[in-house]
């Protein structure tokens, strides 16, 4: 699947790359950092439990689920449908988990822990991004200060695959440095507001639970 991120301008800018929506767009740095710390769980792997009870309803009936936009809801419960095991708190969690994850090793520059988390199209935006970065002498030294909010806003299944998109409202301190350690652009006294919509997707005949990120896109 096409990769659609593109880095930030105040980050840095590689020719040929779109990785600006895994940062989300924060041009301007105008609020204060705020204090707090995300528990996504130990481990960022999307995992299957049990479905909440009350999840799937009778044929039209109507009813809002929590932390999910109402186009979404049907291909949840298709979802549901063919994978006993999946539970949308659950996924939510690990989603969130997920994002933190990727975008602390794609600051760090780890490609291992990014392989693990991607499929290999994302993946290898992740690393050219990196690649270039590191030939440019530049470090980025960003802190995920808070996600405030992840929503389910787009699913789908077509057997046997699944995919779920994540819209992340989070907020991040973000500062790039050159290779004497100098800052260049950003601050980690404040912290902007970024949005990233993010899809995960699985084989839901699969043995195994994870899922991988499969895309990623600015709201």
């Amino acid at each position: 699947m096409t990769v659609q991120i593109v880095i930030l301008a105040l980050i840095a800018a590689f020719p040929g790359l779109r990785l600006y929506s895994v940062l989300g767009r924060r041009a301007e740095h105008e609020e204060e950092t705020i204090s707090g710390r995300v528990d996504a769980g130990s481990d960022a792997k999307l995992s299957q439990v049990p479905l909440p009870k009350g999840l799937p309803v009778p044929a039209g009936a109507q009813r809002e689920i929590p932390g999910v936009l109402a186009p979404a809801e049907r291909a949840l419960r298709e979802i549901a449908a063919a994978d006993r095991r999946f539970d949308l708190l659950t996924f939510l969690a690990g989603a969130e988990g997920a994002y933190r994850m990727a975008l602390e090793a794609y600051w760090r520059g780890d490609k291992e822990e990014l392989s693990h988390l991607c499929d290999a199209d994302v993946y290898e935006g992740f690393a050219s991004a990196i690649d270039a970065r590191a030939a440019s002498g530049e470090v980025l030294d960003n802190r995920l200060v808070r996600i405030e909010e992840a929503v389910v806003v787009e699913a789908s299944y077509n057997a046997p695959i699944a995919r779920i998109t994540v819209r992340f409202t989070s907020d991040i301190a973000a500062v790039t440095r050159d290779a004497k350690g100098n800052v260049i652009a950003g601050s980690l006294t404040d912290a902007v507001e970024a949005k990233d919509v993010w899809t995960f997707s699985r084989n839901v005949k699969s043995a195994g639970p994870d899922w991988l990120i499969d895309e990623t896109d600015e709201d």
